[in-house]
């Protein structure tokens, strides 16, 4: 029996025969499905290369209700119920896309997996929590530039403040703390030249045996719209 998630879940079939497992797109922080992925034209590339396409809206992001654990555990739970009954998936997660796709191998038979944009530390760690919500809430901008940051993406056109900040206090409550042995499948980790978001990003390739890192054009949003990066992850998860 398939136990229903919460998520909002876009699928997407190929037209003809299937020729690999599906793929699970994760996006970032304060966007969706549709704006990184499905607006930038992923699924339909992936369905013409015979792929399944699971597309999910974050918990508190997009078409998604607010958790009211939004640790990355609870999150993680919620992407295994999303995936369903498969033999393998690939993966491939931007962002906190990247950081929550971290913790998938093991509770998912994944077989390749690229983490893209991922920041080597906890970003949300330092968030003023609460001057991001008076500034929700109508007061002023935050005088650190990070939760300032924060505070304008949460506050964007169609975006929910209160469940942005509850992902955010639960990333500070299990904050990414990479280790050598987590991950042992075939992994790719990209990141744009100009992305300060990731950088140090080479610093998490030791801790997964076997693993590349390819640099692309573009700071952090770029490198997720650009040709580059597409190439470099269709390339990868084509190899058998």
């Amino acid at each position: 029996m398939t136990v229903p998630t919460s998520l909002a879940v876009r699928r997407f079939a190929p037209d003809g025969p299937t020729a690999g497992p599906p793929v699970l797109l994760l996006h970032g922080f304060a966007s969706d499905g549709p704006t990184d992925w499905i607006g930038t034209g992923w699924p339909a590339a992936l369905t013409a290369a015979g792929r399944p396409v699971v597309v999910p809206d974050l918990p508190g992001h997009g078409s998604s209700p607010a958790l009211a654990d939004a640790t990355p555990k609870a999150v993680t739970e919620e992407l295994v119920l999303a995936v369903g009954d498969v033999s393998e998936v690939d993966v491939v997660g931007y962002s906190l896309g990247a950081r929550l796709a971290w913790e998938l191998p093991a509770l998912l038979p994944v077989r390749r997996l690229v983490l893209a944009g991922i920041s080597p530390h906890e970003p949300f760690g330092a968030v003023d929590v609460e001057a991001a919500q008076a500034f929700a809430d109508g007061g002023r901008l935050p005088a650190d530039p990070l939760t300032a940051a924060i505070a304008r993406m949460i506050t964007a056109p169609g975006r929910d403040p209160a469940a942005l900040l509850r992902c955010v206090e639960g990333l500070r409550r299990e904050p990414f703390a990479p280790q050598v042995g987590t991950i042992g499948v075939p992994t790719r980790f990209v990141a744009g030249r100009d992305d300060p978001v990731s950088q140090g990003i080479e610093t998490l390739v030791p801790l997964v045996p076997g693993s590349d890192l390819l640099l692309v054009p573009g700071d952090h949003g770029g490198a997720l719209r650009g040709a580059a990066f597409k190439t470099a992850v269709l390339t990868f998860l084509d190899t058998p």
